[in-house]
């Protein structure tokens, strides 16, 4: 009886409670939005905390903060970027930190860091008004305020309000976030200890992201139209076409500019309206900005030795500050690895065809980078002995440490007759003493095999270590070929040009093109049969034969001295190679086109101005054309 009594009372109580929770249903029409949801979890194995730091104008900037658990007494390590600081650190969706982060944080939070990023001025959660690379307090910025002491507030925040620091900071990142890592330095917060500042952007007219030597590169609008456009923002809506064909279709740089709205961004106009040298480059360019203050903070220079976008920066840099530091000091270090374009935050064993000993970038970040950051941000971490230079030599696919940049000793490789290159300077004339090519602006020569398709990443990442076969067969491209090597030529350095040249224009383009041809034989490796591999390629625009500052139309027929450097190598040519210079006029569309004809700005040429020249390349005694390669003895 009493266990039946048990049992019905059991039973009400069940249906009692599933009455309840029927009756407890989420109302239909209940709103199905919710005001917030935080995707970190209680079982994340990290911190991540969102704050507004506030500048000294009273602007507030959205920082990042993330962490392992458990930290205590962990160095910071800042990056300052444009490219959202949100999403940089949601990597992604999940609850491990190695996750979130990009992958070249994991060795670093995963030994104690703090990494911190945030959103520059003006750009994605930060307050305040964008300026692009925006200039130093001065001439060209009359506010309170630039990234220096955008940098120094942030540091000082950060020091003074996350406890689970040591009070040491480093900074670092590539590209832009480079640039924002340089200008910490030019007026240090004490507690910045160590900086790496990776394919920094650094002189934008020199040799960096928006001219070459004076020549326009003409995707710098898709990458304008993507950082300052608060809504719709690019790349320019030309479809998917062929580029060569839009751009060619459009006219000149500044006639693609209009003919997409692309004017109507202030830093294209600002582009448009400089086109040469002037007081706003030189104003910006951080290399001079940063020689004439002393450095106080270790620094180490990283640039990729195929950096399709900023190979200019990390050189200039490091030439500019060498003076200061005398020898055996630990003060200031250059990086030179075998990458593309912030190549040294992902995965280092290959680039487009060639192949490296192992993964270079995680090596560098993990033997070399880390221990540098370590020794002057961590507590009692040992001193790593890290080299004043350290490069890797292509070729033969090794790393290379030495006291001084460049190492080699520049010695010419001449032109010759009959397409010949060698180490003899030419002792005669030759049939004429120089050599000829049409150069016809409506056929430019395409940077890269056609369709050009510039905005997929397997064209754009790798483009400058891509086979030059395909160019060396076009009219308007000379090719000078040596005997194959008997033995090692090994150069480290900047190779520079020295082309005796005339036009029979007013203007003109020279681009030139250091190459290793590899044995037509090669059955360990097909893909390189033959294969032409750029070592460097660089543009000189004609007008500035006699200065930067001061553009002139050139004298036809007259043969002018046309000097200027190819890209930091540290690069092997092997015996059975061959090394070959290419020339050309065009690299197209990735540089604008230069109508050949003198006119006051480029970006304003009318399609009238555009007409075929006849170049002359020349290869005699006291016009004897060469590249002086950086040789290692």
């Amino acid at each position: 009886m009493v266990k039946r009594f048990t049992a019905v009372a059991l039973g009400a109580a069940l249906l009692a409670s599933v009455g309840a929770a029927a009756i407890a249903q989420t109302d239909p029409m209940a709103t199905d939005t919710i005001p917030r949801y935080d995707p970190v979890r209680a079982q994340a194995d990290y911190v991540r905390r969102e704050v507004m730091i506030p500048m000294r104008d009273g602007t507030r900037l959205y920082t990042v903060i993330v962490m392992r658990k458990g930290t205590r007494g962990g160095p910071i390590l800042l990056s300052r970027t444009p490219y959202n600081a949100a999403k940089t650190t949601w990597r992604n969706p999940s609850q491990k930190i190695e996750e979130i982060l990009p992958v070249m944080d994991a060795e670093f939070v995963d030994d104690g860091y703090i990494r911190v990023y945030q959103d520059v001025r003006g750009l994605h959660k930060s307050e305040g008004d964008y300026v692009m690379t925006r200039p130093l307090r001065g001439p060209l910025n009359k506010t309170p305020v630039d990234h220096a002491t955008d940098a120094w507030d942030t540091i000082d925040w950060l020091v003074k309000n996350v406890p689970e620091s040591n009070g040491r900071v480093g900074i670092t990142g590539s590209s832009y976030v480079g640039f924002t890592a340089l200008m910490a330095l030019v007026d240090p917060h004490p507690a910045l200890k160590a900086a790496v500042p990776q394919s920094p952007m650094v002189d934008g007219w020199m040799g960096d992201d928006w001219f070459h030597n004076g020549a326009f590169r003409q995707p710098s609008f898709d990458y304008v139209m993507e950082q300052t456009a608060k809504e719709g923002d690019g790349p320019a809506p030309y479809g998917s076409g062929d580029d060569y064909n839009a751009y060619l279709a459009a006219g000149s740089a500044g006639d693609f500019a209009r003919l997409y709205g692309i004017d109507a961004f202030p830093f294209a106009r600002k582009l448009i309206e400089h086109p040469t040298y002037d007081s706003y480059w030189q104003g910006q360019a951080l290399d001079r900005l940063l020689a004439q203050r002393k450095l106080t903070v270790p620094t180490m220079l990283v640039v990729g030795q195929w950096d399709q976008e900023d190979s200019y920066g990390a050189p200039a840099v490091y030439r500019a500050l060498a003076p200061q530091v005398p020898a055996g000091s630990d003060l200031l270090h250059l990086v030179i690895g075998p990458w593309r374009h912030s190549g040294v935050n992902y995965e280092g064993r290959s680039l487009g065809a060639l192949d490296f000993e192992g993964d270079t970038a995680l090596h560098f970040r993990r033997s070399v980078m880390k221990p540098f950051l370590d020794r002057y941000l961590k507590d009692g971490a040992p001193n790593p002995v890290t080299p004043r230079v350290m490069t890797y030599a292509t070729g033969e696919n090794r790393w290379e440490a030495s006291d001084r940049w460049p190492v080699g000793t520049a010695t010419p490789i001449y032109l010759q007759a009959g397409f010949r290159l060698g180490f003899q300077a030419p002792a005669s004339a030759g049939a004429a003493g120089h050599d000829d090519y049409v150069s016809d602006p409506a056929k430019p020569v395409p940077f890269v095999p056609r369709p050009v398709h510039a905005r997929e990443a397997d064209v754009w990442k790798p483009w400058l270590v891509g086979d030059q076969r395909f160019a060396e067969s076009r009219t308007d491209v000379l090719s000078y070929t040596s005997q194959p090597l008997t033995e090692d030529v090994h150069i480290a350095g900047a190779p520079m040009v020295d082309l005796f040249a005339a036009t029979t224009g007013t203007d003109g383009d020279w681009v030139v093109k250091l190459i290793d041809v590899y044995p037509e034989e090669r059955s360990g490796q097909a893909r390189l049969a033959g294969y032409e591999l750029p070592v460097g390629i660089e543009i000189f625009r004609g007008r500035y034969v006699h200065g930067f500052s001061t553009p002139a139309a050139l004298t036809p027929g007259k043969v002018e001295e046309y000097k200027w450097a190819l890209p930091n190598v540290n690069h092997v040519f092997k015996p059975g190679h061959r090394i070959m210079v290419q020339i050309q006029s065009s690299l197209f569309p990735l540089y604008d086109r230069n109508p050949q004809k003198y006119v006051a700005n480029i970006f304003n040429a009318k399609p009238s101005d555009y007409r075929s020249a006849t170049q002359s390349v020349w290869h005699a005694p006291g016009r004897a054309s060469a590249v002086w390669l950086p040789v290692v003895r």
